[in-house]
């Protein structure tokens, strides 16, 4: 069982992903914008972070950024979770340090194979 961070400003959207990743038998921690999700990545050190990108305060880029150049926290694997599905997005979310992108609505099938990906 892992632990993964979910950062998602919208309620739907964060106990839509909860409930998928509880299922697949991984502990949950949420944070409500970008700026809650770092500290709380600090707090805890996740196994992985499921991030959206339009959020209040930190933006989902500028939280990754954050996140993947901090010293304690450069390690976890974060997965850019986003309405925004443009090339120029997925691009600009893996320059800020994200290990993928995935672009809602997100079928569980495909998280689930994204967080196989990059959990032991």
């Amino acid at each position: 069982m892992a632990t993964i961070l979910i950062a998602d400003d919208s309620p739907t959207q964060l106990a839509m992903l909860k409930q998928i990743v509880e299922k697949l038998g991984h502990e949950v921690i949420t944070a409500e914008d970008g700026a809650q999700a770092v500290e709380v990545a600090g707090a805890i050190n996740p196994d992985l972070i499921l991030m959206d990108v339009v959020m209040p305060n930190l933006n989902g880029f500028q939280a990754t950024r954050t996140l993947s150049r901090g010293e304690n926290t450069s390690h976890i694997p974060i997965i850019l979770v986003s309405t925004k599905n443009q090339e120029t997005d997925k691009l600009w979310g893996m320059r800020q340090g994200a290990k993928a992108y995935l672009s809602k609505p997100v079928a569980p099938a495909q998280l689930k194979q994204a967080l196989e990906s990059f959990l032991p």
